[in-house]
């Protein structure tokens, strides 16, 4: 087995065991049985279909227009928070519906450390973005990752408010 597909399934292996702390025993789901045939003392149950939606560019990019693009993280990390998954979701729907969509993930860190170890940290919190999106479905022609380390920040200043704002992953649509 290769060293590029042994790397790949323990990043899946990684994902997965993070994945176990969600409750699958109460599922969200949309009850249809009080429609058309419940009223009219049917027995019958309600079929439901998957048929999507019809949707043009126009609305597919006000969708996602409310969309947030940034992903934060922790001092010297590159876990994604699962707060932000729901997040990295929208945005993976979105850039597999049209495979002509490019979009480049920019990696960001505070002004602490050096210039070198920050552009690595930066690349490395963007590639954890790139690799969700790619086990969401995302091809990695669609999607670039890139760092700025510390040379492009949110916010200026000192202190953890502000760094906090710096530490991040920007989802740039070109």
């Amino acid at each position: 087995m290769s060293m590029k597909k042994l790397a790949l399934l323990g990043a899946l292996a990684l994902l997965m065991a993070g994945c176990s702390s969600v409750n699958l025993d109460n599922p969200p789901v949309d009850d249809r049985s009080s429609g058309a045939g419940a009223a009219s003392g049917s027995s019958s149950t309600v079929a439901q279909t998957s048929v999507a939606p019809v949707v043009d560019a126009k609305s597919a990019q006000a969708a996602i227009a409310n969309v947030p693009r940034l992903v934060y993280f922790d001092y010297d990390s590159y876990v994604i928070k699962p707060e932000f998954q729901a997040l990295i979701d929208a945005h993976a729907r979105h850039i597999k519906a049209d495979k002509s969509r490019k979009v480049v993930i920019e990696g960001h860190t505070d002004e602490r450390g050096g210039r070198e170890y920050n552009l690595a940290l930066g690349q490395r919190r963007a590639e954890a973005v790139r690799r969700s999106l790619g086990l969401l479905g995302v091809t990695d022609s669609q999607v670039e990752a890139v760092s700025f380390g510390k040379e492009k920040p949110a916010a200026q200043g000192t202190g953890e408010i502000v760094w906090s704002k710096n530490r991040r992953a920007e989802i740039s649509y070109r």
